[in-house]
């Protein structure tokens, strides 16, 4: 999608500071982080939010979880946990419609997330 941010951080078009990369998945580190560690992770593969994968989705979901975990450790969060964030559409705070993961912790992270 041409005019999605994501699909061009994906991409290499626009800026990031890349955690990780693959054919399928890509990493980065937020640009405004609500925590010492936040991050997101994005499939490469445009998809809008979560609402709009499919039952052929259910091996990038799976994957795109376990590297969002897998990051969270080597990034430091393995001892004290972290938080997964899929925000969906504008009611559930969506600001960018591409589908992706935040991975917060670093800190004791509250509830109500606020």
């Amino acid at each position: 999608m041409n005019d999605c941010i994501f699909c061009g951080i994906a991409e290499g078009a626009v800026p990031s500071k890349k955690i990780f990369e693959d054919d399928e998945i890509f990493a980065f580190h937020d640009i405004e982080p609500k925590a010492p560690v936040h991050f997101l992770v994005i499939p490469k593969r445009h998809i809008q939010n979560i609402m709009e994968c499919g039952a052929g989705d259910g091996l990038l979901l799976g994957k795109l979880l376990l590297k969002a975990r897998e990051l969270a450790c080597e990034l430091g969060c393995g001892e004290g946990g972290a938080r997964f964030v899929i925000n969906c559409k504008a009611d559930g705070g969506q600001t960018v419609d591409h589908l992706h993961i935040h991975v917060l912790g670093g800190r004791r992270l509250g509830w109500p997330p606020g």
